[in-house]
């Protein structure tokens, strides 16, 4: 497909669109989901979603660190409403912690975060150990406001601390000859309950083309609200990725390796047909179960909900589409 990059900045959805025509369509979708026996069990994933959300949830607290300031890459995105801290870190897929959004904010408090180091492997000039204190003092951090998509058809607006992981990437001095970088994270059957089962194939490891991780947006992120991250949602140190689907974005990375070949990654090696290496946010790519041409911001009144267009790279366009020009995002998806 052409890809047209567009300069002029994020675009967003309209809030004022006319919303009576979605419900109606929503309304109609749960009379089949009826009809199919499946309504109880989506009826009581949102249930069950909403109500941990209303309930108290510990946060980490601050960390000295964590006085970052407010980046300009949010753009436009500093504007969108974001999304409760309550529904951020109530609904997470964290598969090492089970596999129901729910499972992770219920699970992951045996996760063990400290000591912490991330080792560096590979096609570097300095492989190494860093430990997370290292990590945290080689950059200033900044906050960035980023829309995050899931694949399954679901949205936040949320505030990310940390920095660019090209700084990291710089400090280490990949050799000419490292063209991907692989992201290993934790698995460690004593704290994660779900490692070992047969979803995935243990470690979590995900990977991003060089020039995809050396790109402004690809964050190095050790907290989100200003705070350390909730151990739900990646901590101590997990990667984002805005224009790609949340999945792609590796949390408690224990190794980072440079590598000259594609590292075949925990989703691509387990369901290849379904999602590609690249995982670019992509309307016109459908999942084979279900479209991408439209997304819930999680928050927003469940399954009623007005539904958004998905934007191509998740609304990041002008900030990522150079780096795909002249692929077929269709193949390479």
């Amino acid at each position: 497909m052409l890809i047209k990059t567009n300069h002029s900045g994020f675009v967003h959805p309209v809030s004022s669109e006319i919303t009576s025509a979605e419900v109606y369509q929503s309304r109609r979708e749960l009379l089949r989901l009826m009809a199919t026996g499946a309504a109880g069990a989506a009826l009581a994933t949102w249930a069950g979603r909403d109500a941990l959300a209303q309930g108290a949830v510990t946060r980490p607290g601050k960390l000295a660190s964590l006085n970052a300031t407010p980046s300009a890459l949010s753009g436009g995105m500093a504007l969108d409403k974001l999304t409760s801290y309550q529904d951020a870190t109530s609904y997470n897929n964290f598969y090492e912690f089970g596999t129901d959004k729910a499972d992770p904010a219920q699970n992951a408090h045996t996760l063990v975060t400290s000591p912490w180091t991330v080792e560096i492997e590979g096609l570097v000039k300095k492989p190494g150990k860093w430990a997370l204190e290292d990590l945290l003092k080689l950059s200033a951090q900044e906050e960035r406001i980023y829309r995050m998509r899931c694949v399954e058809g679901w949205s936040m607006v949320l505030p990310w601390v940390g920095y660019s992981l090209a700084e990291l990437i710089k400090r280490v001095e990949p050799l000419g000859s490292a063209k991907y970088v692989e992201f290993v994270t934790l698995a460690d059957k004593k704290t994660m309950p779900y490692v070992g089962s047969r979803v995935l194939d243990w470690p979590y490891v995900e990977g991003l083309r060089m020039d995809e991780a050396l790109n402004p947006l690809t964050l190095l992120t050790f907290g989100m609200y200003g705070e350390v991250l909730p151990k739900q949602n990646g901590a101590p140190v997990r990667l984002v990725t805005p224009w790609k689907y949340g999945f792609k974005s590796a949390k408690s990375i224990v190794k980072i390796r440079f590598t000259e070949t594609q590292p075949g990654t925990a989703w691509n090696k387990a369901a290849r047909n379904e999602y590609g290496f690249f995982s670019n946010v992509n309307p016109a790519v459908d999942h084979p179960r279900w479209s991408q041409a439209s997304e819930r911001r999680i928050g927003e009144d469940g399954l009623f909900a007005k539904k958004r267009k998905t934007l191509m790279f998740n609304g990041y366009e002008a900030q990522v589409a150079q780096m795909y020009a002249g692929m077929d995002l269709k193949k390479f998806y």
